[in-house]
């Protein structure tokens, strides 16, 4: 009588493996660095910082050398990630200062400014724009077409960080500074709020197709900027006298 296993669990372990790996390549190589700081380049990072400040459109151009010779549009460095955590980490601190919190309310801010303003609201809208850009924005194919040419959600990511610098410094940092004015009940200081937060949204709005703008088997990217017009119609409502950071500091502070 044959008492041996008919089966080998070989097949298994290997199939498992396999599923393991998969669902690991799934994850965006710049997510699955995170920790891995050895091999973080910051001063490439700290430059693309710096450039996304003052000209956005040179940090793209790196874009088709990376697709050169990595064969993907999205960075994969995720060292402008850790320098973006940073910066929102002190001014977390600093908020905390303006609002009398404790050590623990300045850690929970810096939580939140992190994983749900940043990670969290990127990955709704980088999910959002790849969707819209793979459905909406694809050029017909044709000879000439590369296979690949498709939205990565990675550089979908990547498109809103980028955007995210410049609404950083406007409506985290800069904001943070001119708190006591934006606060007053005159109208100059309703003028400077709405205005802060007209050109937060409108840079980042600016940022999203800039980003996608680059990508040349794109097309109508020009329908990315249409939510400007409602941004710019609700801002001149405003000014009639809704204060913006009258309303949405005290939300976002518990105040």
């Amino acid at each position: 009588m044959d008492v041996l296993p008919t089966t080998s669990p070989t097949p298994q372990h290997n199939g498992g493996s396999y599923r393991n790996t998969s669902l690991t390549s799934r994850i965006p190589v710049i997510f699955r660095r995170l920790l891995r700081f050895q091999s973080m380049d910051f001063e490439l990072a700290a430059w693309q910082l710096t450039y996304l400040c003052i000209s956005p459109k040179r940090v793209y151009r790196n874009v088709y050398f990376h697709k050169q010779t990595k064969n993907t549009w999205a960075r994969d460095d995720p060292a402008i990630l850790i320098l973006i955590a940073a910066c929102l980490c002190v001014t977390a601190v600093a908020w905390s200062v303006v609002y009398s919190y404790g050590l623990w309310g300045a850690i929970e801010l810096a939580f939140l400014m992190i994983f749900r303003d940043f990670f969290l609201g990127g990955i709704v809208v980088a999910t959002i724009i790849w969707f819209f850009a793979n459905r909406v924005l694809l050029s017909p194919p044709s000879h000439s077409t590369p296979e690949d040419a498709k939205v990565e959600w990675a550089y979908a990511f990547d498109v809103h960080t980028n955007a995210f610098v410049p609404l950083y410094l406007t409506l985290y940092l800069a904001q943070l500074f001119l708190v006591p004015i934006i606060l007053r009940n005159r109208w100059i200081c309703l003028f400077v709020s709405n205005t802060l937060y007209l050109a937060g949204f409108a840079q980042y709005i600016y940022g999203i197709y800039l980003g996608l703008n680059t990508l040349p088997f794109l097309v109508r990217t020009e329908l990315l900027l249409a939510p400007l017009l409602p941004l710019f119609t609700g801002y001149i409502i405003s000014l009639l006298g809704f204060n913006v950071a009258q309303h949405v500091l005290p939300l976002y502070f518990g105040s």
